[in-house]
């Protein structure tokens, strides 16, 4: 046998044993694998739901500005969680005091109310 004829051969050897070895490492895919919820039950413990506080902020990205209105107001609420000394003024100074046209007080107000609803809630509990 040639040379270059030998080492076509040697590589399709090679590459038939390395199938395999490929799909051995790619793990398989299960459709819903994931924690399951039923309707009705509370979450787990370590399960925060920020965002629900901060629904009313905009999703909308602002030129200039840095994250969004609502992702702000998570980051807010998961500091002011974080830090019990940390007041919600200090926690929720990144998000605008300006109104909106149409919605019910500031980003910045309604951040702090959310904190203190927030920290209300975890007393009780």
């Amino acid at each position: 046998m040639k040379l270059h004829l030998k080492l076509a051969l040697a590589t399709a050897v090679l590459a038939l044993a390395m199938v395999p070895a490929a799909a051995v490492a790619v793990p398989a895919y299960h459709p819903g694998g994931g924690p399951h919820y039923h309707p009705g039950t509370p979450p787990p413990a370590h399960a925060k739901a920020y965002g629900k506080r901060c629904q009313g902020q905009s999703k909308k990205h602002v030129k200039g500005e840095q994250g969004t209105a609502f992702s702000r107001c998570v980051k807010a609420m998961a500091r002011a969680d974080r830090n019990p000394g940390l007041t919600a003024k200090k926690a929720c100074k990144a998000l605008s005091k300006e109104h909106m046209k149409g919605q019910q007080g500031t980003p910045f107000s309604r951040c702090v109310k959310g904190v203190a609803q927030m920290r209300k809630e975890a007393a009780r509990s």
